[in-house]
C-alpha cells in the first residue's frame, strides 16, 4: 500500500521539489522606478537625493512622467551632465511626457532636463547601474567595491549548491 502511494505521487513529487528549491533562489526581478516618486519629473524635486534612495540594477526601468512640452528627459554623457550644455553629448532624447528608459547596461547613466534653466536648477541626476542589485548611487568619485562582495558571491554559490544537494537527496528517497 505504501509503495503505491509513492509511485502514485512519484511523477509529481520531483516537480514539487524543484519548485520549492527554485523559490529559495534569488530571482532577478526588474523594478520600475518613477523618477521623483510621487513628485514625478519636475523642476522642484531634489533628484540627487531621490536617486540615492535606490539601488538600480540591470533590467530596471526609469519612468519619466511630466507635462509634455514643459519638460523633457535626455540621457547624456557625464561631461554634458556636469556642464548642462546639451549642444553635444546627448545619448537619447525623450519628450512624450510618459517615457520609459530600460537600464540595459551596467554603467553610469546621466539624465537632465533640457528646458532652459531646468538642468542648472537641479533637474538632473546620475545613477550607477550594476549587474546585480548591489549598486551604489553616487554623483561624486566612484567608490571602491564593498569589502565583502567576494564573500556574498561565495555565499550565494554555496547556498545554490546546498539546495541542489538537498534536492538530490530528496529525489533519491522518493524516486
Amino acid at each position: 500500500m505504501e509503495d503505491k502511494k509513492i509511485s502514485r505521487y512519484g511523477s509529481i513529487f520531483p516537480i514539487i521539489i524543484i519548485v520549492i528549491c527554485l523559490s529559495f533562489l534569488k530571482v532577478a526581478k526588474s523594478e520600475v522606478y518613477t523618477v521623483g516618486d510621487q513628485d514625478e519629473w519636475n523642476s522642484e524635486t531634489d533628484y540627487a537625493s531621490w536617486s540615492q534612495k535606490y539601488n538600480f540594477s540591470l533590467g530596471d526601468v526609469l519612468e519619466f512622467k511630466y507635462s509634455k512640452g514643459q519638460h523633457n528627459a535626455l540621457e547624456v554623457t557625464e561631461a554634458t551632465y556636469r556642464s548642462c550644455d546639451t549642444s553635444s553629448g546627448v545619448i537619447a532624447k525623450y519628450e512624450s511626457g510618459d517615457d520609459r528608459v530600460e537600464l540595459n547596461e551596467s554603467k553610469k547613466y546621466w539624465f537632465v532636463c533640457d528646458v532652459d534653466g531646468h538642468c542648472l536648477g537641479g533637474m538632473r541626476f546620475g545613477i550607477d547601474v550594476k549587474a546585480v542589485n548591489t549598486s551604489i548611487t553616487n554623483l561624486g568619485p566612484t567608490p571602491s567595491p564593498p569589502a565583502n562582495s567576494a564573500n556574498n558571491y561565495a555565499f550565494e554559490r554555496w547556498s545554490l549548491s546546498l539546495y541542489l544537494f538537498a534536492s538530490g537527496i530528496l529525489l533519491n528517497m522518493f524516486w
